[in-house]
């Protein structure tokens, strides 16, 4: 077991206090962080504190594979780490975006390489095979939009507005399955000349002003979050995609799962995110970066969901609250050690025998393991290889610890 410093990645979107602030460094920082990586993704993996030095999380790995991943987490990925964790920091809307299947990772990588697109490409889809199914649990307000919603409500959301100029494409929506009236309006939309968006986009933002001046609030989070969006991306066909998608508020502890195809964009908060160990995005606009819509309606599903089925309800099981998905690359759960816990020895329950990522978001925690003991506070993180476990904790104060390990 090692202390595991995570690699600090700079995006426009991000905050120059949040990232710093958790992990006691000084605020405001130069550029924006967005996200905090603790993993060994070739991009930019995170670095164990050794009795040696720093050294690279993958090259530990790479050296000892059997050691810090275990016999069962070998067989079933491989001789790399299957998941990626983040702390993510969102001082602005990301980018609509969706994550393919594994089969579409797969012919997608494969094909981008036929065509001999550089992987570090700006404009390359597919960085590497590997689906990116992704939980995120908010560790303070978080707002986001995931998820078509029912095809009934959003009719209802663009009725509200009373724009004129949106009545054929309700009549689009309505007339037809609720999968295919989506498709239809959200490839409209996504797929339309600019000069029409240019009168469709300040159509429906005057249709949100004046809604909200009316004092109504059944759609007031959607109408204000379609104004910040226009704001910020005016003219952008992905303003008008907010329309169909859930609008969703997580206070902390509560969590989204995105599966494959799941049309999203996190919009402000900061959360702690664990996905498959990978960087494949389609974006579909509300970025300057590389958008290919054919490619992102290739991998879209547009089956509308309720919010409450992309919330997984975290299951209690003593101090950890796990967080249940289906993702077979990772197992997320919270261990909380309060009142009695405190100042005693505490067994973490034990889940199988994969690696482990530890990270405190709130109090100072010493973790005894086979090979080490160290001390984390809010922000620090430690790496038990396979072979160290299992751990026993001793709180010395009401303590969180993030646990992701491989899922079973």
């Amino acid at each position: 077991m090692d202390l595991l410093h995570g690699a600090v990645r700079t995006y426009a979107w991000g905050s120059r206090t949040e990232i710093a602030q958790f992990t006691g460094r000084p605020s405001p920082t130069a550029h924006p962080e967005a996200e905090l990586w603790f993993g060994a993704h070739p991009g930019d993996p995170a670095r164990l504190e050794t009795d040696s030095g720093e050294q690279s999380l993958l090259d530990v790995i790479k050296a000892d594979p059997e050691g810090q991943l275990g016999k069962a987490t070998r067989e079933r990925f491989g001789d790399c780490l299957p998941f990626l964790a983040k702390v993510l920091a969102a001082d602005e809307p990301l980018s609509l975006q969706a994550h393919p299947s594994a089969e579409q990772a797969v012919e997608g990588f494969a094909r981008e390489d036929r065509l001999e697109i550089p992987v570090t490409a700006p404009t390359r889809n597919y960085r590497d095979r590997s689906h990116k199914p992704e939980l995120i649990v908010a560790l303070g307000p978080f707002e986001a939009l995931a998820g078509f919603r029912p095809a009934a409500r959003s009719v209802e959301m663009m009725r509200a507005l009373a724009v004129s100029d949106l009545d054929s494409f309700i009549d689009l929506l309505s007339g037809q399955s609720e999968a295919d009236g989506l498709r239809a309006l959200f490839t409209t939309w996504i797929t339309a000349p600019q000069p029409d968006l240019d009168v469709l986009v300040p159509a429906v933002l005057d249709g949100a002003v004046n809604y909200l001046r009316s004092g109504e609030t059944k759609f007031a989070a959607e109408a204000k979050t379609v104004l910040e969006l226009g704001e910020r991306y005016p003219g952008d066909a992905g303003v008008l995609a907010a329309l169909l998608l859930n609008r969703i508020t997580l206070e902390p502890g509560e969590g989204i799962y995105l599966p494959a195809g799941n049309l999203h964009a996190y919009l402000h908060g900061v959360g702690f995110e664990v996905m498959a160990n990978s960087d494949n995005v389609l974006r579909g606009g509300l970025t300057p970066k590389h958008v290919d819509v054919p490619e992102l309606l290739r991998v879209l599903d547009f089956t509308p969901t309720d919010e409450s089925h992309i919330r997984p309800e975290p299951v209690g099981d003593g101090i950890e609250l796990v967080y249940r998905t289906p993702a077979p690359e990772f197992a997320v759960s919270v261990l909380k050690l309060d009142r009695d816990h405190v100042g005693h020895e505490v067994d973490a329950p034990a889940r199988h025998d994969g690696p482990q990522i530890l990270l405190c978001t709130e109090g100072a925690v010493t973790v005894h393991a086979k090979s080490n003991v160290l001390r984390l506070e809010k922000g620090a993180a430690a790496w038990v290889a396979a072979d160290d476990g299992p751990i026993r904790l001793v709180a010395e104060q009401p303590t969180k610890l993030f646990r992701t390990t491989v899922g079973i």
